[in-house]
């Protein structure tokens, strides 16, 4: 708490840009793919990033660090994170490809979740009774979500299931990757290992990219690609930035009004090419408890974690 400015106008800003960037996100991936398939808009996100995130690490000095980053005894966990974090992308943006912004964006929020209750036993916190009350309601808030799609999902298993499926795994990933990050962060920056892995990210996606069909993209697809792969660094600096200026359980529950943004963004304003999720009273309330929980259960302790494929 003594390292708060106080400046809490700032922060909320900061805050609300995160959650704005990341609401958008999966509009934008879903007007790229029109064109491009997810593992080429992946690949460009992931190199888009890096190709930013150097020179500004190179001109703060914050390379110097790379040797003893890059050691034998580190590499293996910054090897297994950065491939956590790449399936993370990859299968979050085809599980996207299959279903709705909505949708994915809802589902995905299982990943901070996941990282919450994984503290539990792998870094020994604990876990108040508020807190699984906020579990209870995330888990409840999903059923009523996907309320209209029980028969995709548990029955025929179409495209619809499958891809939520996909969401749910890369989710699961990220829980991974954010544990293994979570060791390497008492070493090194967050900025530093995240190049790496956007070094990484970029190699897995390369041999799978055809970026012949880029010759297709319109004017306003060349925006949305550039603006999917700043999107990251936008997000985590105003991200960080924002828990300098403003409490940590604040900016969680600020950063949990993600999905409810996203369902915003799609059922209020049509957009050509963007199909938009049915969505009923059920499934209204089912997103409100999604977010309520996350809420809930990221704040009952002052703790906080990030939003996962941001």
């Amino acid at each position: 708490m003594n390292h708060i400015s106080g400046r809490w106008k700032l922060g909320l800003l900061l805050a609300l840009s995160t959650a704005i960037m990341w609401g958008v996100l999966p509009v934008a991936l879903k007007g790229v793919m029109e064109t491009l398939d997810p593992f080429t808009v992946t690949f460009f996100r992931f190199s888009l990033a890096g190709v930013l995130l150097a020179p500004y690490l190179w001109a703060t000095g914050r390379l110097t660090g790379f040797p003893t980053l890059l050691s034998l005894g580190l590499g293996g966990q910054l090897l297994l994170a950065g491939l956590l974090l790449a399936c993370n992308y990859g299968l979050y943006i085809v599980g996207l490809e299959k279903t709705t912004s909505e949708a994915a964006q809802v589902m995905i929020q299982l990943a901070p979740m996941l990282l919450l209750v994984a503290g539990i036993w792998v870094f020994n916190e604990s876990f108040s009774r508020l807190q699984w009350l906020g579990v209870v309601s995330f888990v409840s808030g999903l059923g009523l979500f996907f309320n209209h799609h029980a028969d995709d999902l548990f029955v025929t298993f179409n495209d619809y299931g499958l891809g939520m499926l996909m969401v749910i795994v890369a989710a699961v990933c990220w829980a991974g990757y954010a544990i293994v990050q979570k060791f390497l962060l008492r070493q090194f920056s967050s900025q530093q290992t995240m190049l790496v892995f956007y070094v990484i990210g970029a190699l897995v996606f390369l041999p799978f990219s055809d970026f012949a069909p880029t010759q297709d993209l319109s004017q306003w697809q060349w925006l949305l690609l550039a603006f999917c792969g700043v999107n990251t660094l936008i997000a985590y600096g105003c991200f960080a930035e924002a828990l300098a200026h403003l409490e940590a359980s604040r900016v969680s529950a600020i950063i949990a009004l993600t999905p409810l943004l996203t369902v915003l963004i799609v059922q209020l304003r049509p957009i050509e090419g963007i199909v938009a999720e049915p969505l009923g009273a059920l499934s209204l309330l089912g997103a409100l408890m999604v977010v309520c929980g996350s809420v809930t259960a990221a704040t009952a302790k002052g703790q906080t974690t990030a939003t996962a494929d941001d």
